[in-house]
């Protein structure tokens, strides 16, 4: 090809290759821009958790950080959609809700359960925060299927998710409930023979049962409580975000990696969505 051909193509290789970077450019910041809009329409990615659940976050003591896997996700859904943040401990999973459901936050993050359903939407499953009881070291109650019988008397936060699973399967229990959860006065009543077991997600009643001397968990487990991601009902853009980001975080091991640096016990990865 002769030479003057040769100089006047190349300038217009590069254009076009300039041309589409520059698109691509803009495409990501208008893709940047969408997620910004619709994660986090007031600038900032204003998120909640259950302050007493340390599967989902809890404040380091040392550094008042908040950890935990909530934490992970909301920093890293923040950093996609190019904001800042914030991750607020709440009381129960109703304040959880209902900080979603008025505006306050942005997402929540809660146990799936259909009840809930009724009032916000729910992401896809990112874990399995398996549940337990909590029994005296000299109960005759060694495994789950144990404790449904007559005159076994069982605690459980009230509203909580193991509330109401049990509440749907229990068929011979007494179900006790709480407000709090598993707790000093729970303790004491478990030792003083007032209850027979308490129910509860493995990772809160194996902290109780290593500060107490007398109490044991059971070895196996009656629920996996799946926890996900609530936005406002009806807010399919906003849901399809989260999604698709928790596609992302449970393929590239983020979530599997927050629960082990969190060091929880019996919290395990939800398997993938069925296609």
């Amino acid at each position: 090809m002769p030479d003057g051909i040769r100089k006047f193509q190349r300038p217009s290789t590069a254009s076009a290759a300039i041309a589409a970077l520059t698109l691509a450019l803009l495409a990501g910041h208008t893709a940047a821009a969408d997620r910004r809009e619709t994660l986090a329409p007031t600038g900032t990615l204003r998120a909640t958790y259950i302050a007493t659940n340390p599967v989902q976050a809890f404040v380091d003591p040392a550094t008042k950080e908040v950890r935990g896997p909530a934490a992970e996700i909301a920093r890293e859904l923040a950093k996609q959609a190019g904001v800042p943040f914030t991750l607020t401990g709440v009381r129960g999973p109703e304040g959880v809700i209902e900080s979603v459901t008025n505006g306050q936050a942005d997402i929540g993050f809660v146990a799936f359960d259909p009840v809930r359903a009724r009032d916000v939407d729910f992401s896809q499953i990112y874990s399995l925060a398996q549940n337990t009881y909590l029994v005296r070291e000299d109960s005759p109650i060694r495994s789950v299927a144990d404790a449904d019988r007559p005159g076994v008397r069982i605690g459980v936060g009230a509203r909580d998710a193991g509330d109401y699973f049990l509440t749907r399967t229990l068929k011979a229990a007494e179900l006790k409930r709480n407000d709090g959860g598993v707790s000093d006065t729970i303790v004491k009543a478990l030792l003083a023979g007032e209850l027979d077991a308490y129910a509860g997600n493995r990772m809160r009643l194996h902290a109780a049962a290593l500060k107490t001397p007398g109490l044991r968990l059971v070895p196996d487990n009656f629920y996996g409580v799946e926890q996900a991601v609530i936005v406002p009902k009806g807010d399919a853009a906003r849901l399809a975000a989260v999604n698709r980001f928790l596609d992302e975080a449970r393929a590239s091991g983020l979530i599997g990696e927050a629960i082990a640096r969190a060091g929880l016990v019996g919290v395990d990865v939800a398997p993938a969505r069925a296609p």
